[in-house]
């Protein structure tokens, strides 16, 4: 079968295209057909280099996609040839509180992902897609989608009338805006491009701050909301935005960290307004097997359609990547088989 391999992950170009066997599905696993698949911020870090420790160089990468179910494990009763199929990347989370043993089985880091033309997944990780979801619908949910909806409705507990805070225009930040609107809730998001903050505004988008245009973003947020701040911050920057972010927030406000990728070092920003906004600071790891049930009924009751920037063919792969790495998109990646 025709794969993708990270290789030494010394960029972008380490991804490498190979033909290796077909796996086997082993009893209690399905083997998938990936139809379409999705990049996510976490797949460039990994060709970076720079996502924990590197991995090994034939590890197949990707953690999100939806798939058609091709042959089964001995003792797999739940699924069937041609069902279209979705996990999360944390396999062993099915249910339940978060904990370590979600790191254990982490698909495209500690197992071979999605970017290949078989797949091997085991059946309790997987959701039977429904029939009036398109493959569109599903390929962005396991990652992105899930990451918006743990943070959101799971952490924040979002209702209507709050206003949420996404910081850019990224995957999980997208996501996060359809979850949040369809709650009832006002958005505001930042970027540095005018023409993605118009999409933003087409796509429900409240309040929108250009953040070169106002370097103090926080300040303007505030100046806009008559000084009330964000209910629920959706923090995929990292170090160097939770100094703003904190500074944004209401009182009791609930700030949930998912990015790594901004500001380096461990202090901690805005130390003393954390205590006296009485704010919550929560990071999280993707979600459950459970949680990712819950965010496909909603989806699907909502009709809620996932912004797809741009679907690149499957031996296109590499560009895929490089298109992402340069982050001039909207929305989600994808990569069609």
């Amino acid at each position: 079968m025709k794969a993708f391999q990270i290789g030494e992950q010394s960029g972008v170009g380490a991804l490498t295209a190979t033909v290796r066997d077909e796996p086997v599905a082993l009893p209690g696993q399905v083997m998938i057909a990936p139809r379409l698949i999705s990049l996510n911020n976490r797949d460039v870090q990994i060709l970076n280099g720079v996502y924990g420790a590197k991995k090994p160089a034939e590890r197949v990468p990707v953690s999100e996609g939806v798939g058609e179910v091709v042959a089964l494990g001995e003792g797999v009763t739940a699924f069937k040839p041609g069902d279209r199929v979705i996990s999360g990347h944390f396999v062993n989370w099915t249910g339940g509180d978060f904990g370590y043993h979600a790191f254990g089985f982490d698909l495209g880091v500690t197992h071979d992902g999605w970017l290949a033309e078989r797949v091997v997944i085991p059946a309790s990780a997987l959701i039977k897609v429904p029939d009036s979801l398109t493959d569109a619908q599903a390929a962005a949910l396991p990652s992105a989608g899930l990451t918006a909806w743990n943070a959101l409705v799971e952490v924040g507990k979002v209702k209507a009338g709050d206003l949420v805070l996404c910081l850019g225009t990224g995957g999980v930040a997208t996501f996060a805006l359809l979850i949040a609107k369809m709650n009832g809730a006002r958005v505001a998001i930042t970027s540095s491009s005018d023409d993605k903050l118009e999409l933003a505004r087409q796509l429900g988008a409240d309040i929108t701050i250009n953040y070169r245009t106002h370097e103090d973003w926080a300040g303007e947020l505030m100046k806009l909301t008559g000084g009330a701040g964000a209910d629920i911050i959706v923090e995929t920057g990292g170090q160097g935005t939770l100094g703003q972010s904190i500074a944004a927030a209401a009182v009791n406000g609930r700030i949930v960290i998912i990015g790594v990728t901004a500001g380096q070092g461990m202090s901690v920003p805005g130390y003393g307004t954390i205590i006296g906004k009485n704010l919550t600071l929560r990071g999280i790891a993707n979600g459950s097997r459970a949680m990712l049930a819950n965010l496909v009924r909603a989806v699907e009751v909502n009709g809620v359609e996932p912004v797809v920037n741009k679907i690149f063919p499957f031996d296109e792969a590499p560009a895929a990547y490089s298109y992402l790495a340069a982050a001039e998109h909207v929305g989600k990646v994808m990569i069609a088989f």
